[in-house]
């Protein structure tokens, strides 16, 4: 069943973007540019299991002004508007626009999210030193415990705003910024699940593995309910990408600071996070092929963060929701999401993209890519954590390894549907490498990966 709701919205996706591509008017009169607004609107299909069939929509308004600055463009307003039957949601707005002054051409980014999630995942901390057992979720294995085992509940409300700008007439910006998260957590709601479902598929009211460390002192008690996080954020970019969306050439480098300052009403916590991350593509066929290659570091360099923002993945600029990892449609494809999650935390990913379909229609600008990719990832300094309040009877090598954590690999391919090189439908399909990380993902959004 879950495979038939899966093929069915990739089918009503490709049928809608055929619909589109046929019908948007045209708004330009040159064949090599576009000028003035476009937009391309999509609406969301998905089905899980556990989380539901998903639906709303979303848009992308682009203005490319006079044209001079395509396939870049000068203002985006992205809106995204999603719910699931099992009562998780997004609600998105993000603007990006470079030409707010006309004579700086600082880039101002801006985001306003607020998230609800009613079966977010989570394995533990350090990788592979918390053991992943598929049998506690499988209902007909002896060690059956739950399908939502490995879940709870997580309201976001998310606020940011960041600025960069080039260094004179050089490759370099300098971006500073400002973010405001907002957490509520709570053990996974059965009787909510539960309400409007078939008696036979209504799941037992059980102990989850959040519940299970929040009794055992792994999560500290100022962190179980969650907490307000305000960071600033500075940084170097080096960017010489000819474009952004899916670039042919060129490199975008970045290193990140990310402090929560006592200053900015961090009660709970201080700390300060660094991020290095080096993204190069290259073109292996003149408009056709092209190679990307990222490489990332992430780690906690001052002070304590509280678990729930270590999943979170600095970057100077994304159009994703939510962009969290290691492990899942945004970092590790295939792989769990936030299977691993640690202090210090270093992925890599490789890509090759092929345009096998370049099109004009209706003077809208049009291809599909087919891609092949690989992800890894892993943990190099792991989270602290203090087993002596564990019972003696419980069996620990049910949740823990004492080995150190190693390299957590998938591989898979996507298909990449792009109206005017800037709004890209993207389905990926992934597979863990190591059955300790999951099976399989499949995840239609936005966007190239990186």
């Amino acid at each position: 069943m879950e495979n038939f709701f899966q093929k069915a919205g990739i089918t009503v996706l490709l049928v809608f973007i055929s619909l589109q591509l046929f019908s948007t008017p045209p708004d330009t009169t040159r064949q090599d540019t576009k000028e003035g607004w476009t937009f391309g609107a999509l609406p969301v299909v998905a089905y899980d299991t556990d989380r539901g069939f998903k639906y709303g929509g979303l848009v992308n308004f682009y203005n490319y002004g006079d044209g001079s600055t395509f396939p870049d463009y000068k203002h985006s307003i992205y809106m995204e508007i999603s719910r699931t039957t099992k009562r998780s949601g997004i609600n998105q707005l993000l603007f990006d626009s470079q030409h707010i002054l006309p004579n700086h051409p600082v880039r101002f980014t801006v985001d306003l999210s607020y998230f609800t999630e009613r079966s977010l995942d989570f394995y533990g901390f350090n990788g592979y030193n918390s053991r992943y057992k598929r049998a506690f979720t499988e209902e007909k294995n002896d060690d059956y415990i739950s399908r939502m085992f490995y879940r709870y509940e997580r309201e976001l409300f998310h606020f940011s705003l960041h600025m960069q700008d080039y260094i004179s007439d050089s490759d370099f910006k300098w971006l500073l910024g400002v973010e405001h998260f907002d957490h509520k957590l709570n053990p996974f709601d059965f009787e909510q699940y539960n309400e409007g479902t078939d008696s036979e598929d209504q799941l037992e009211d059980t102990t989850t593995l959040y519940e299970l460390y929040d009794q055992w002192g792994l999560i500290p008690e100022k962190d179980k309910d969650g907490g307000r996080v305000n960071y600033l954020k500075s940084g170097i970019i080096y960017d010489s990408r000819d474009q952004e969306a899916n670039p042919m050439q060129g490199v975008w480098s970045e290193v990140l600071l990310a402090g929560a300052p006592s200053i900015l009403s961090n009660k709970k916590n201080t700390y300060l996070k660094m991020s290095a991350i080096h993204r190069q593509y290259f073109t292996l066929l003149p408009k056709e092929l092209n190679l990307a290659v990222r490489l990332g570091y992430q780690g906690t360099i001052a002070g304590k963060s509280p678990f729930y923002m270590q999943s979170y993945l600095l970057s100077s600029f994304t159009q994703s929701v939510n962009v969290e990892g290691l492990g899942g449609s945004k970092s590790l494809r295939g792989i769990n999401r936030n299977r691993i999650i640690g202090d210090d935390i270093v992925y890599g990913n490789l890509e090759l993209r092929w345009k096998f379909l370049r099109k004009e229609i209706f003077n809208q600008h049009i291809y599909i890519a087919l891609s092949t990719f690989g992800d890894a990832g892993t943990v190099i300094d792991p989270i602290e954590i203090d087993k002596s309040n564990i019972p003696d009877h419980i069996n620990q090598e049910h949740f823990f390894s004492d080995d150190k954590d190693k390299l957590h690999s998938s591989a898979g391919i996507g298909l990449h549907f792009a109206l005017n090189y800037n709004f890209v439908v993207a389905v990926d399909y992934g597979r863990a490498l190591d059955r300790r990380d999951g099976s399989s993902g499949l995840y239609i959004g936005m966007n190239f990966l990186y």
